[in-house]
């Protein structure tokens, strides 16, 4: 059964009444281009044909009654929500970047097959689905690049973390068959075919992270010192020319950040190029020369992460493969040549097992449209009366 399909059966058993529309945001995978985001540079995603749906029904009131298979059900008042702890903060960030007072309140269950906390953007498939409700439910017109940056101000300046752009803006337009290259400056969108006969494998470690707990915000920290001390507004300004004369009494910590940011963008560029000409072998190159740079410069990988990378590496039909996301535990993603999947799965299965004891998971994904209205009542958005 389809996410959409338990969506609404889950609202009629839930609510007792069907649904008046049922949505559906995709998570992502960032096949290049990692923590570059946020300085205003390069990234590579596809959004994934794993998504959150929401099937929802407005209310009369200004209250919000979610349900989900996951997490206990939510429930607050639009006009007096206040921040607190739970997963319902991300919805609650949208409805206030959204400005609260002029929504409608709705009743909703939330499906969800995007994995949680495996650096593939639950959160912003939540952000954007919630969105998309919004703007149906309220009637307004739906721009995916406008509900990107509410998402987005709403994860940042109400739940607390100050993601990057890509997460929200690749979950509202992605594109089916195609990464995007994005320019997280300007918002521009340059859509790139994968390589012939490859497939992206998402392969989970079985750990998790919490962002709001991890080392991601001193991250952005650093990037924003070593701006300053190169005197450019962000690091996507940076060339690697001005690394011959480092700034006097630069940490090389924050050296090391520099130099990731500024090479990362050219390998994005570059994976960007290769995969225009076929080139998956130079993709995957690329691939792994990212991973060494997230170890080692940007030092956001982990034991497990890098142990999956390795794994991926030395089993049958690998082109290349580094960790994804923010880091710190969560996925790997790996280039695979689309004949080897099944032999592929399993070698990579069973060395990193072999090697942390951690069961894995391998999923295989395609790339996938972004956020869209799946169904909507016949009659439009009915409005539910309280209970």
């Amino acid at each position: 059964m389809s996410p959409e399909q338990r969506a609404a059966n889950a609202f009629r058993d839930r609510f007792g009444t069907d649904p008046a529309v049922v949505v559906q945001a995709p998570g992502r995978v960032n096949l290049i281009g990692e923590h570059t985001d946020y300085n205003d540079g390069f990234v590579l995603p596809i959004a994934i044909d794993r998504r959150t749906v929401i099937a929802a029904r407005p209310r009369t009131d200004t209250t919000i009654v979610v349900a989900s298979e996951t997490f206990p059900d939510a429930c607050f008042d639009l006009l007096t929500m206040t921040r607190e702890s739970g997963w319902e903060e991300y919805v609650k960030g949208v409805a206030w970047a959204m400005k609260a007072d002029t929504l409608p309140g709705w009743d909703g269950v939330i499906v969800s097959t995007v994995p949680i906390g495996a650096s593939l953007s639950s959160s912003a498939a939540l952000e954007i689905a919630t969105a998309l409700v919004f703007s149906t439910l309220a009637h307004r017109r739906w721009d995916p690049v406008e509900a990107a940056q509410t998402a987005q101000r709403g994860e940042s300046e109400w739940v607390g973390v100050t993601s990057g752009i890509m997460d929200q803006l690749i979950s509202a337009c992605g594109r089916t068959g195609q990464a995007l290259l994005i320019d997280c400056r300007d918002l521009t969108r340059t859509p790139i075919p994968l390589p012939d006969g490859t497939r992206v494998a998402v392969l989970d470690t079985g750990t998790r992270r919490r962002l709001t707990e991890s080392n991601y915000n001193t991250r952005r920290r650093e990037c924003k010192e070593a701006a300053s001390a190169f005197s450019v507004a962000s690091l996507r300004d940076l060339t690697p020319a001005a690394f011959a004369d480092m700034p006097p009494g630069l940490p090389a910590t924050i050296g090391r950040r520099a130099v990731h940011v500024v090479e990362e963008n050219q390998r994005a560029i570059a994976a960007a190029q290769a995969m225009r000409s076929g080139g998956a072998a130079e993709l995957g190159d690329l691939m792994y020369q990212s991973h060494v740079s997230l170890r080692d410069n940007y030092e956001v990988s982990s034991v497990a992460l890098d142990a999956m990378v390795e794994a991926a590496m030395a089993s049958p039909g690998c082109l290349g493969a580094r960790m994804t996301g923010a880091g710190f535990g969560g996925c790997a993603v790996a280039l695979i040549k689309r004949s080897y999947v099944g032999q592929f799965s399993r070698a990579v299965t069973d060395r990193y097992q072999g090697a942390t004891g951690h069961e894995p998971r391998v999923y295989l994904c395609d790339a996938a449209g972004g956020a869209s209205v799946v169904a909507v009542a016949p009659t439009g958005p009915a409005v539910r009366a309280d209970d």
